[in-house]
């Protein structure tokens, strides 16, 4: 029993031995396969890290017409016909030729993205120059250490797997008015504004070429022409045309509106001069200023817009001078029963137009007697019945002018105004010849 239980424990202790060996190899098995780095795989005969054909193994590993060369731990895509000029140089005479790939040495101590240079050291390969990488055309390949990257030129970026376009314009680029292009953007600006820096909008001062003929207010991003008082702006909104003040009223002068550039004047007719407001007419007293022919022998009468030289007073006979403008008809001369027993020479103006009725002239007895009463009447000079007498009071009368005269025109009127006492049986009268003189003008 003894000794069976010996055996046991060895047979147990053998066991225990195998398996531990078992496990150390499936251990190492695993350490051989973890140490093989990304282009190799562990041979489980050799024993050791073999390189992968990636051109072999992979599917359409290299695209379009890029030829697939395997490298100890990887593989390149390169130009079919720097692959065979590289590659197919030293080919002589033979049976035909060999492989379209090179047969890469297993030994090869360059991993993929390196190649062994002349001083037996593995140096980048630059995909870039070699135009070995499989960038677009509209990517831009940059070399990196051991590879390549495609990157997008400016104004573009990468959605999947594609350069498009970057609308610029989508995202506020320029201030104003904004142009995508592809791959960049063009900004510019509305009528009236500067680009200065390619992206903003500066308001240009338009007033600074002084575009109008008057003046000028710069606006943003326009400008404004203003005129002078007495001009308006014309329709190319530049130039400023003179204003016609004269065609907007029949009334902005009492007389005659001359138009000037940017205002207007009145003018009033010989005999008159425009006053301080400038619009109205005022009468040219002739007589005051001295502006006249008249002799010392005559007096100067004006009246509106002109004057008249008055001769001496001459009364006819059976008259005679009472005064400088009275002439008298003695009643005891038989010749001066049937007459006026006076005549009173008065003048007056007027205007030619003037709004009727109008009073005008006034007259009435000087003297009272007891129990007469007086009768006013015109005697003569109303053929046109222009005129009529209002009796005012028991000795007095108004002439009232009924109807517009137009002048220039002279009117000579006899008031007679008749006295009558039933008492002693008298009746006489006294005639004032009023002599009107009617201006041209209403003023």
């Amino acid at each position: 029993l003894i000794q069976m239980g010996f055996c046991l424990e060895g047979l147990l202790i053998w066991q225990t031995l195998i398996t531990l060996n078992l496990n150390l190899k499936i251990f190492v098995f695993k350490s051989l396969i973890n140490t093989c780095t990304d282009g190799f795989t562990y041979d489980r005969r050799a024993r050791q890290c073999i390189d992968i054909d990636e051109c072999r193994t992979l599917p359409d590993p290299c695209r379009g017409d890029m030829q697939c060369v395997n490298q100890n731990g990887g593989y390149l895509c390169i130009s079919r016909g720097l692959y065979s000029q590289s590659y197919a140089r030293n080919t002589g005479p033979g049976p035909g030729p060999g492989p379209s790939y090179p047969i890469v040495s297993r030994s090869t101590p360059c991993i993929l993205g390196y190649t062994l240079g002349a001083d037996g050291t593995c140096v980048d390969v630059d995909e870039c120059e070699t135009e070995s990488h499989q960038c677009n055309p509209t990517q831009v390949c940059i070399n990196t250490a051991g590879g390549y990257t495609c990157s997008c030129t400016e104004g573009f970026w990468l959605v999947g797997g594609q350069c498009q376009d970057i609308d610029e314009c989508r995202y506020g680029y320029c201030q104003q008015l904004c142009a995508n292009v592809p791959g960049s953007y063009s900004c510019s600006c509305s009528p009236g504004f500067l680009n200065a820096d390619s992206r903003t909008c500066q308001d240009v001062d338009e007033c600074e070429t002084n575009p109008c003929s008057h003046g000028c207010l710069n606006t943003y991003g326009s400008f404004m022409c203003t005129c002078d008082e007495g001009f308006e702006l014309a329709s190319d909104g530049t130039t400023c045309n003179d204003l016609d003040e004269c065609s907007f009223s029949d009334f902005l002068c009492q007389h005659t509106c001359v138009n000037t550039p940017g205002s207007f004047s009145c003018v009033c007719p010989p005999g008159y001069y425009v006053y301080e407001d400038g619009r109205s007419c005022e009468d040219l007293n002739e007589c005051e200023s001295g502006n006249n022919t008249c002799t010392t022998a005559q007096v100067c009468f004006n009246f509106q817009g002109g004057y008249t030289c008055l001769g001496p007073l001459r009364c006819v006979p059976p008259y005679i001078e009472l005064s400088d403008n009275q002439c008298m008809c003695s009643a005891e001369n038989p010749a001066c029963w049937e007459r006026p027993f006076t005549v009173l020479y008065r003048h007056m103006d007027l205007s030619s137009g003037r709004s009727v009725p109008a009073d005008i002239f006034q007259m009435q007895a000087t003297t009272r007697y007891p129990g007469a009463f007086y009768i006013f009447q015109i005697k003569s000079g109303n053929e046109g019945r222009e005129f009529y007498m209002r009796q005012t009071s028991n000795i007095s009368a108004t002439l009232v002018l009924a109807r517009p005269i137009k002048g220039p025109k002279t009117i000579v009127l006899d008031l007679e105004m008749v006295t009558v006492n039933n008492v002693i049986n008298f009746r006489g009268s006294s005639i004032i010849r009023l002599t009107i003189f009617v201006s041209e003008h209403p003023f």
